[in-house]
């Protein structure tokens, strides 16, 4: 029988621990759950491995920032720290989602020796175009949306996703579920004005410094143009030996199938136990 937990950490963050074996630690991306990253599979449990997953500040359950700006990746690296040193972790595989896949390299690249492996999922930060003025401005214009209209505010601003017709209705669905589950969604709402603001690491050749087994699990441009293939490519080829996953063409992504995720992490987590 799988152990389930529900913990609590500074500043009051949803915690659930589940299983026993080789840590793994799954941070999600802005505007989702814990539940969305590898979508509510337990095959890490079931295969040996101790997962613990939170709703990020302001997310979910958890109690949003104290400030309605501490929603920089200085913040959500601490808080990851916090998990890790209340769970007892010394040494942890992170799974992270986009803005989870930031909060894990800014840990990785500042206390590498938290870290045992990576699995970064769907990455969409680029140094270099970080402070492009028109997607901050659609960024803000998704917050306004939240604050003064909820979820119907939010998907107007959203607009018609640019994706194929086959994907559309899957992704506004998506949208809708993710952001149906937040408690405080004012607080997402400064997160979503905060997080594409702040930089998780200054230049992608930072990124040279990984040592640790890694994956970049990245999804192609049709059913997800917002997580940029070129991305996660950019990150694979900086990373030594970094795994790139990434599904076949016309497929569905492979951060959308749990259970194929939790082989990926599998994996990495036994690479990182065998060194």
């Amino acid at each position: 029988m799988i152990r389930l937990e529900v913990l609590v950490a500074w500043p009051n963050l949803h915690i659930v621990s589940a299983g026993e074996g080789i840590p793994v630690v799954l941070l999600h991306g802005l505007t989702a759950t814990q539940r969305y990253v590898v979508m509510g599979s337990r095959a890490l449990e079931r295969s040996g491995h101790r997962v613990l997953s939170y709703d990020a500040r302001g997310h979910g359950t958890s109690d949003p920032a104290p400030d309605p700006a501490a929603y920089e990746y200085a913040d959500l690296a601490g808080d990851l720290l916090r998990v890790l040193d209340g769970a007892g972790i010394e040494r942890a595989v992170i799974a992270g989602a986009s803005m989870g896949a930031h909060t894990a390299l800014r840990v990785a690249l500042e206390q590498p020796e938290r870290v045992a492996g990576l699995v970064l999922i769907t990455p969409a930060y680029d140094p270099g175009v970080q402070e492009d003025a028109a997607a901050l401005a659609r960024w803000d214009a998704l917050s306004d949306g939240l604050r003064t209209g909820g979820v119907d505010g939010f998907v107007a601003a959203y607009g018609t996703p640019d994706v194929p017709e086959s994907w559309r209705a899957t992704l506004l669905t998506v949208l809708r579920q993710r952001l149906e589950g937040h408690a405080h969604p004012d607080a997402v709402a400064d997160a979503l004005r905060v997080v594409p603001r702040s930089r998780p690491f200054a230049r992608l050749d930072e990124l040279q410094q990984i040592a640790v087994p890694t994956a970049v699990v990245a999804d192609r441009d049709e059913p997800d143009p917002g997580h940029p293939l070129a991305i996660g490519e950019a990150y694979a080829a900086r990373i030594p030996g970094a795994e790139l996953v990434v599904e076949q063409p016309g497929s569905s992504p492979i951060a959308w199938q749990g259970g194929q995720l939790s082989k990926v992490i599998a994996r990495i987590a036994d690479d990182a136990e065998r060194r």
